[in-house]
C-alpha cells in the first residue's frame, strides 16, 4: 500500500501565514484594549473632567515611550516640516480631547458606532487637499457610509444631541490630523513623528486641563494611568498588526470594538445599543472595509505610463 505524502506549505507560505495569524491577532487584542479603555473613560469621568484624564493619558503615554525614543538617534527628532508637525499636534489634540468629551456624553457604543466613519472623512480629504483620485466606487461606498451614520444619529431625534455632534466633530479632527501624518511620512520617520505627537500632545492638552483641574483620588489617579497604559499598548499593538499583515486582512477585525463596547458597557452601565446602531454600524463598516480593499489593491497594482490600471476611473 502507497502512502499518499500530506501536503505541505512551502516556508514561505507558511510564514505568510503566520504573519497573518499575528496581524489579525494584535489586531484583535488592540480592539479589546481599546473598547475597555474607552469604558474606563466614561466610567471615570463620572468625577474627573474628561480633559484632565485625556492629559493623564497622554502623560502616561509619553513616559512609556520616552525610553524607546531616547534610544533613537537624536536626529531622527528634527523635522523637516516643524510647522505641519505642529498643526498635526493640535488637530490631533482637539481629536482626543472631543473624543474623551463624547464618551463623557455618550454610551461607549454609540460613540464607537460613531467613530468608524473617519475612514470615510480621510477618503474625501485625500481626494480634496491631497489629489488623491477616487472614483464612483469609493465616493458611492462614502455615501453608503453616511448613510449609515444617520442611521445612527437618525437627526430630529432625542439621540441627535450634543454628544453625537462632539463625537461626529471628533471624527473630522482625526481624519485631519492623520491627512496631515500623510503628507508628513514623505518626509520624517515614523520615530520623528511620534516624537512630536507625544510632545505637543501633552503640552496642548496641559492647557486646557489647567482651567478644570481637580485633585483626583488615588484611587482615581491609579485608574487614570491604568487608561493611559492601556491606550499606548493598544495604539502600539494596532500599529504592529498593520505593519506586520496587509491593511484589508486586519482593519475588519478593529470593528470588534462595537462588539466590546457593547458588551462590557452593558455590564458596566446598563448601556446596551438600540438596533439602529447596528445596522447603522453595520453599514458604516461595510462601506469602510471596501473603501480599505480599494486604497490596498491600488497600492498593490503597479501603475505606469503604459499600463494604466483598468478600474482606476471606478475606483
Amino acid at each position: 500500500m502507497v502512502e499518499t505524502p500530506h501536503a505541505s506549505l512551502s516556508p514561505s507560505a507558511e510564514a505568510s501565514r503566520a504573519a497573518v495569524l499575528r496581524g489579525v491577532g494584535l489586531m484583535a487584542l488592540a480592539a479589546m484594549v481599546i473598547a475597555l479603555m474607552h469604558v474606563l473613560v466614561r466610567d471615570v469621568s463620572k468625577d474627573v473632567h474628561p480633559i484632565e484624564i485625556a492629559f493623564f493619558r497622554n502623560v502616561v503615554g509619553f513616559t512609556m515611550l520616552l525610553p524607546f525614543l531616547l534610544r533613537q538617534n537624536r536626529a531622527l527628532w528634527k523635522s523637516k516640516q516643524p510647522k505641519l508637525q505642529l498643526i498635526r499636534a493640535m488637530i490631533g489634540t482637539c481629536a482626543l480631547l472631543s473624543w474623551f468629551t463624547c464618551l463623557s456624553m455618550l454610551p461607549v457604543a454609540d460613540a464607537t458606532a460613531i467613530s468608524f466613519v473617519t475612514v470615510l472623512f480621510i477618503t474625501i480629504g485625500a481626494s480634496l487637499f491631497l489629489g488623491e483620485k477616487v472614483g464612483i466606487r469609493r465616493w458611492t461606498a462614502i455615501l453608503v457610509g453616511f448613510c449609515g451614520t444617520l442611521i445612527i444619529v437618525r437627526p430630529g431625534t432625542e439621540v441627535f444631541g450634543p454628544g453625537a455632534l462632539v463625537a461626529l466633530a471628533s471624527t473630522v479632527f482625526w481624519a485631519s490630523a492623520l491627512l496631515c501624518v500623510k503628507v508628513l511620512s514623505r518626509t520624517d520617520s515614523s520615530v520623528t513623528m511620534v516624537f512630536y505627537a507625544n510632545v505637543y500632545f501633552t503640552i496642548f492638552s496641559a492647557i486646557p486641563a489647567m482651567f478644570v483641574w481637580t485633585w483626583p483620588t488615588w484611587e482615581l489617579f491609579g485608574w487614570m494611568i491604568v487608561i493611559g497604559v492601556m491606550a499606548t499598548i493598544g495604539h502600539l499593538c494596532m500599529a504592529q498588526a498593520l505593519k506586520t499583515t496587509d491593511a484589508t486582512v486586519v482593519a475588519p477585525v478593529d470593528y470588534t470594538r462595537l462588539l466590546w463596547a457593547a458588551g462590557v458597557g452593558y455590564l458596566v452601565f446598563g448601556e446596551f445599543p438600540d438596533v439602529w446602531t447596528w445596522v447603522g454600524g453595520t453599514v458604516i463598516f461595510l462601506s469602510t472595509v471596501y473603501i480599505t480593499y480599494r486604497e490596498s489593491s491600488k497600492k498593490r497594482i503597479p501603475h505606469g505610463p503604459t499600463t494604466p490600471t483598468p478600474n482606476a476611473a471606478a475606483d
